[in-house]
């Protein structure tokens, strides 16, 4: 017999099973702060993503300033050198750990369920898990800046023998090993949630070369998350026993190759750098053929070309290690491979100029931010080309030039195609949409800032200014160029504070707008904004790849369809929908604990280990629950008008 019950989210009845799962505690509450603790939905989920991204963005940017700050000037003393150590470390790890990733994984969250017509993931609990882990990890890592023993300082690379207990005797760089083993588990478990949903979860007729390119983009990025992590897996569990149990496989003096760090981590960086900009090629593949009013150019091209990408992206690691003498045979190679994968990425670029060729353009703000990505990410394939002659690597390896190159992939690439996801898929999330004047001035002090800042470092590198070098004399040409990037810092910095300020306006105080605002192309924007917790009033029915533009051209016979989905619906007595659910960050909790008590805590083995075994206790005690909980939701009827 069911319970009917009155849901404070959509004001409509649910019907709640009792089954063996009632026995346990199961949070009622569908608005206010244990609604967010405890939420499996995949919107909820991707949004609260974005919140913690965009916090540790701003906490690298700040890190970044400080940077620019104490080499803005010869000689400066903004930062002693430990301190600046610790900066550039922490910048890196928060950046691309913490801020890029975790933003891309927002969006895979909150789109991509929408965009294959699903009206969730295949494993809610799980995302929720990955959520909380993220958490756990990215606090872990942070930790170091309360501490006296201070944050991490061994670079984002985490090079041996930097890393050993030799020169790093403290706990910065345990926090780092263990907070980045927590980031893998929260990576792998979203991963494998995403493959799934993806291969199992499309709407009725949405075949796999009918997806659309962020889909695509977000199943190639999940298969290279759990094909990449396995290798820095094995590199941090070899470091936290070198550093922990005196083992030695990193350790020179005892017969350990230092060199075998920097495989295991390239074997995963590389790959990683995919990860990154694969989310915001997806975003871009979306926004240009909206606002060129054309579908996109070549789409079986830009789908294979974004498999290549990720095929290739394991058979170039070494290029980042053509100066460690690993020989003539192994560097020719690798030299080779790496001017391979510029041709699938070529590709993509020509692709897209073909579907702006001849297109009616509308300069909106996810417009301007998607071309700016196209350009930024160009200059930096440009000198990466260059990289990939071992000679010319030899020269510009640590140098300023690497700085600047891999900034345009990495910000000007991954960082503006994101913004511009935000930008485009912000009235869909919220209902409000961006002003365009406050949207393009954004954009536009941003992209000066950009490249005041970055393009100077060109000059510095073929000048001969290292890396992570936090000072140098006023005699040898690196002033100016050092002054101008600082300055053009700040202005990035000043487009950033506009962005999110006009961001959080919006959020408050935007015009509302109707369904569809960019008359787009995709399932997502079928709904209402923002969407209904079912997502589809309606199970969608695919009949074509740009689903959403032939639905609106064919309603008279989609209106059938939709009648006949509803009636089945209500024979299954409304939507299943799943419960929400504590014990997901009960698991991620005792994994916190569990860390602290491997990296923080002082006291030895007699503090360590009781607290780590708590920690595990806890773990367990949360997915033994979880794993009783069963599949067992409740059902919900959609509101009249969003059928």
């Amino acid at each position: 017999m069911d319970a009917t019950v009155k849901s404070t989210y959509t004001g409509h009845e649910e019907h709640a099973p009792q089954t063996r799962a009632a026995v346990f505690w199961r949070p009622s509450a569908k608005t206010g702060l244990m609604s967010w603790l405890t939420t499996v939905d995949h919107k909820k989920i991707g949004f609260l993503y974005g919140v913690f991204a965009l916090f540790f963005f701003l906490v690298g940017g700040v890190e970044a300033l400080l940077i620019r700050l104490q080499l803005a000037v010869p000689n400066n003393d903004v930062l002693t050198a430990h301190q600046y150590n610790q900066m550039f470390t922490m910048h890196g790890t928060t950046m691309i750990f913490l801020a890029i990733m975790p933003l891309s994984a927002a969006f895979f969250n909150y789109i991509m369920p929408l965009q294959i017509g699903a009206r969730d993931v295949a494993f809610p609990r799980l995302n929720a898990f990955s959520l909380w882990t993220f958490v756990a990890g990215a606090v872990i890592i942070n930790l170091g800046w309360f501490m006296k023993d201070g944050a991490p300082d061994g670079g984002w690379f985490g090079y041996a023998p930097l890393t050993s207990k030799l020169y790093n005797p403290d706990h910065s760089i345990d926090m780092w090993v263990m907070g980045l083993q927590l980031l893998g588990v929260a990576s792998i478990a979203a991963s494998l949630n995403f493959i799934v949903t993806i291969i199992n979860m499309r709407a009725p007729g949405m075949t796999m070369m009918r997806l659309p390119v962020f889909t695509w983009m977000t199943l190639i990025t999940a298969f290279l998350l759990i094909l990449s992590f396995p290798a820095i897996t094995i590199a941090l569990v070899e470091l936290m026993m070198d550093r922990l149990f005196g083992t030695s496989f990193f350790e020179i003096s005892n017969g350990g190759m230092p060199i075998l760090w920097q495989h295991l981590f390239w074997v995963f960086g590389h790959p990683e750098v995919y990860i990154l900009i694969l989310p915001a090629m997806g975003v871009v593949s979306e926004i240009l053929p909206t606002f060129s009013r054309k579908p996109l150019f070549g789409y079986p091209i830009v789908v294979f070309s974004g498999a290549t990408i990720g095929f290739l992206g394991f058979a170039v690691w070494s290029h980042h290690m053509f100066t460690t003498g690993m020989g003539t045979v192994a560097t020719a190679a690798f030299a080779l491979a790496t001017m391979a994968i510029a041709v699938p990425t070529g590709v993509k670029i020509f692709n897209w100029i073909g579907t702006l060729w001849g297109g009616h353009l509308q300069m909106r703000t996810p417009m301007m931010f998607a071309l700016g990505f196209i350009w930024m990410f160009m200059m930096g394939g440009f000198s990466g080309i260059m990289h990939s002659a071992a000679p010319a690597d030899a020269q510009q390896q640590d140098s300023y030039f690497v700085i600047a190159h891999f900034h345009y992939v990495l910000i000007g690439g991954s960082l503006f195609g994101l913004l511009a996801g935000i930008h485009y898929w912000f009235p869909l999330m919220f209902g409000r949409k961006v002003s365009e004047f406050w949207g393009k001035l954004s954009f536009w002090v941003i992209f000066a800032g950009f490249n005041a800042t970055f393009f100077p470092m060109h000059f510095l590198g073929l000048n001969g200014m290292p890396r992570r070098t936090f000072t140098y004399d006023g005699n040898l040409g690196w002033n100016e160029p050092n002054l101008i990037a600082t300055v053009g810092a700040f202005i990035l910095g000043i487009g950033v504070a506009i962005y999110f300020g006009v961001m959080i306006y919006t959020y408050f105080k935007g015009e509302k707008v109707r369904r569809d605002p960019w008359d787009a192309r995709t399932l997502e924007w079928s709904i209402p904004n923002p969407p209904p917790e079912y997502n589809f009033a309606v199970t969608p029915t695919v009949h074509a790849r740009d689903a959403f533009w032939y639905e609106k051209h064919h309603k008279a016979e989609i209106a059938v369809e939709k009648a006949e989905h509803a009636k089945e619906d209500e024979a299954h007595g409304g939507i299943h929908m799943p419960f929400q659910s504590i014990y997901p960050l009960v698991a991620s909790v005792g994994l916190f604990v569990m860390g602290l008590g491997v990296a923080v805590l002082g006291g030895g083995a007699a503090v360590k280990l009781p607290v780590s075994i708590a920690g595990i206790a806890i773990m367990f005690i949360g997915i033994f629950m979880w794993a009783h909980e069963g599949n067992e939701g409740y059902h919900i009827h959609p509101k009249k008008e969003d059928l």
